[in-house]
């Protein structure tokens, strides 16, 4: 009988081949899996994947929610469970599957946090464009919110997929899928004038030649360092809400929404694989919608 961690194993190569995962999501589930084997080692008597019950699923779920997980940590656990056994059940390894009955925690709406146009300019402000790093940043910053790129993305643009004289960048998203995304000719001059003033005076390693932003040593940059640029200018501008890469993609399609693009465009744009996971951006403000409706209403007039 095979162990917890050959079918892991299996599972991982699975995921990457069929699924064309990308590591961060791999490695997500992965370390909800890996979760489920400590839990059948140290309290099902070692237990292996092929004779765990939903029972025994049960129990360990109700073990994560005393620790505190958040209910978000343990809905992605539910799932990424789900996925497992799923794949245990086509490769038949087993007859059934456990998990089917599993319910995670009721999930209200997720909305991201988004930042306003005025916030975005305070970030904007909050840099020291005196220095190359200043240059640098406020370029990184335009490019994740004037594009709607993920951190991932960010990081690998390469210089070679910017066509400047037609306005678009080609990005490799989830999946391997490219998408083109049209680039405002602001953003376009600021791309330009910091491979101009700034990385052309660069020392570059030579594998990342291509790669657009680069840190001081003339290597790529890390997602992690972008999360500290954020945090830093973030803190910096005063603003108080949870800030990450990610908030200027929320802001860069919750913008567009409230100027009235449509939700399929936004959809191409962002890169969703389904129209479902845009949908979250139509939490218009409450507000808005109680004047739309007073003010657009036939029976209000």
């Amino acid at each position: 009988m095979m162990n917890w961690n050959e079918r892991i194993s299996d599972y991982t190569t699975y995921l990457r081949f069929e699924k064309n995962f990308s590591d961060n999501t791999l490695e997500a589930y992965q370390r909800d899996i890996k979760k489920l084997r400590d839990f059948a080692l140290e309290d099902l008597e070692n237990i292996g994947p092929e004779k765990i019950e939903h029972g025994h699923l049960q129990e360990f779920l109700y073990k994560l929610s005393k620790e505190k997980f958040s209910e978000r940590s343990q809905a992605r656990w539910i799932s990424s469970v789900k996925a497992f056994f799923r794949y245990l059940l086509e490769e038949e390894v087993r007859t059934d599957n456990p998990a089917t009955l599993l319910e995670g925690p009721k999930l209200g709406l997720y909305l991201p946090d988004t930042l306003s146009s005025e916030d975005i300019e305070k970030v904007v402000k909050a840099i020291d464009l005196s220095t190359d790093l200043g240059v640098r940043n406020h370029c990184l910053i335009e490019v994740l919110y004037g594009c709607g790129l993920r951190v991932s993305e960010l990081i690998e643009v390469k210089i070679s997929n910017i066509n400047f004289k037609e306005g678009y960048m080609k990005v490799e998203g989830k999946g391997r899928k490219i998408r083109f995304i049209p680039l405002a000719d602001y953003t376009s001059k600021l791309i330009q004038n910091y491979i101009k003033e700034v990385r052309s005076k660069q020392k570059i390693n030579k594998r990342y030649e291509d790669h657009l932003f680069l840190n001081s040593r003339g290597s790529n940059l890390s997602r992690v360092i972008v999360f500290i640029i954020i945090k830093e200018l973030t803190d910096k501008a005063g603003i108080s809400k949870r800030i990450s890469p990610h908030t200027f993609r929320h802001s860069f399609a919750t913008h567009l929404l409230q100027n009235g693009a449509d939700l399929r465009y936004i959809q191409e744009m962002l890169g969703h694989s389904s129209i479902t996971t845009t949908e979250i951006y139509t939490h218009l403000n409450t507000d808005e919608l109680r004047n739309v409706i007073l003010n657009y209403h036939p029976r209000n007039k």
